[in-house]
């Protein structure tokens, strides 16, 4: 017999993405031809000079301990490069160095949040953000975002929740947003520092979409006056730079926090890998127009899945914005044929043919507010996205196929039709 597990390691969740992938992975294996749209991974190669120093790297014996915040030519090319992007006013003791940006989510909850308090997030949301809020045992207030206003976080909430909740600390704020592919815009930025400025609030900005902004460009929360002393903005190279598995990511905020941040890398992780971190700096450095490129391939994929889904009868997405991922509207499917969007997700994966399959995602994996709609990421060649989109409709009318398929999940079945006013 184990030793009983805690409270929260029983509700734990996890990100659906990697379930779904799980699920494609053994189709795959079995010999299910599969387009894999479910993960937020890029296609594409690292870029050049980050693979080359990270060689170098290797060879030069960099596979030791170092400072936990990061290395310093790490910390002075991450606090150069958010200076010049982004107009943030950092130096190098504003930043520290991680494994990837997640690991912030769970840095920042630990930095602010004690029992009891409230944290604002907007919904649909990224699924780890709650685990890492439930860890610390405070309380989610969700705040609704809508197709109809893209996705846009709603400012009327934001004061409801500084003004009226009993304990406001923190909120989360992502943008470009994971899953929606909605911005949060210079004029929302501006509005929300105005709201929380001066008051006992933080904020988790999450930026890992940074460079993919295909309407205007990105805009950060610490560019706002005062805002790096209530904020961690958290960066990754996973998608400019597709170095998704080196994991190397870094967090912005004022030199007090990020003291506190470094003192919880170095009981948790001790530190990250110096060689990922050398790589990181060549990145930063010296593959801007390689960086460049890349997002505008991605801008593509982006235009070519969004304007396919909006010829299916029943799919609605707004015009690309933001992220790798689109995000639309399928209530009116789902109530035709009685089934969830994570069912009609699963479906296409599992039962729409024997031999090829789509892996995406309902909405509900990103919360309530999700219901009614699938993401799909751009992770895949154009033509293999050509394939999805030629595949949906054809899925979506066999009728007996669908049937068959609630009858062996009765779990996916609409229990009741969604309400298609409601986007």
């Amino acid at each position: 017999m184990t030793a009983t597990f805690s409270n929260f390691a029983r509700s734990l969740t996890v990100e659906t993405a990697f379930t779904v992938l799980a699920v494609a992975k053994r189709l795959k294996a079995a010999g299910k031809d599969v387009v894999e749209l479910e993960i937020g991974d890029s296609p594409f190669d690292s870029t050049s000079s980050a693979r080359k120093a990270g060689v170098v790297a290797i060879e030069e014996n960099q596979s030791h301990y170092c400072p936990s915040p990061g290395i310093p030519p790490f910390l002075e090319a991450a606090a150069e490069f958010v200076s010049r992007e982004f107009n943030i006013p950092a130096g190098p003791e504003n930043i520290v160095a991680g494994p990837g940006a997640k690991i912030f989510e769970q840095f920042f909850c630990e930095a602010f949040l004690n029992s009891g308090d409230g944290v604002l997030v907007f919904s649909p949301f990224f699924p780890t953000y709650l685990p890492n809020v439930q860890r610390r045992g405070a309380r989610v207030v969700f705040s609704v975002i809508r197709q109809e206003t893209q996705f846009r976080p709603n400012l009327k909430d934001i004061r409801a929740f500084v003004e009226k909740d009993v304990a406001p600390k923190a909120i989360f704020l992502n943008s470009p947003h994971n899953p929606t592919g909605g911005i949060t815009t210079q004029d929302d930025l501006k509005a929300i520092a105005d709201l929380i400025r001066g008051k006992d609030i933080a904020v988790f900005s999450d930026e890992p979409y940074c460079h993919m902004v295909w309407k205007g460009k990105h805009h950060s929360l610490l560019e706002q006056p005062d805002m790096m002393n209530q904020a961690v903005a958290a960066f990754t190279f996973s998608k400019s730079y597709s170095m998704s598995g080196w994991r190397l990511g870094f967090a912005v905020t004022a030199q007090p926090v990020a003291e506190i941040i470094g003192k919880m890398i170095n009981t948790t992780l001790s530190c990250t890998p110096p060689l990922v971190q050398f790589a990181g700096v060549a990145a930063l450095q010296e593959d801007h127009a390689e960086r460049n490129e890349t997002m505008q391939k991605f801008r593509e994929k982006v235009t070519l899945l969004t304007e396919g889904l909006n010829a299916i009868e029943g799919f609605t997405t707004i015009d690309p914005t933001a992220t790798f991922y689109v995000f639309p509207n399928v209530m009116e499917v789902c109530n035709r044929l009685g089934i969830t969007s994570h069912g009609l997700a699963m479906y296409l994966l599992e039962g729409a043919d024997d031999q090829f399959g789509i892996a995406c995602l309902g909405g509900e994996c990103f919360g309530d507010a999700g219901h009614g709609f699938l993401r799909f990421s751009c992770a895949e060649p154009n033509e293999r996205l050509t394939q999805a989109l030629e595949f949906l409709p054809t899925a979506i009318a066999r009728k007996d196929r669908i049937r068959k398929y609630l009858e062996q999940n009765t779990h996916f079945s609409l229990p009741t039709p969604y309400d298609c006013s409601i986007g």
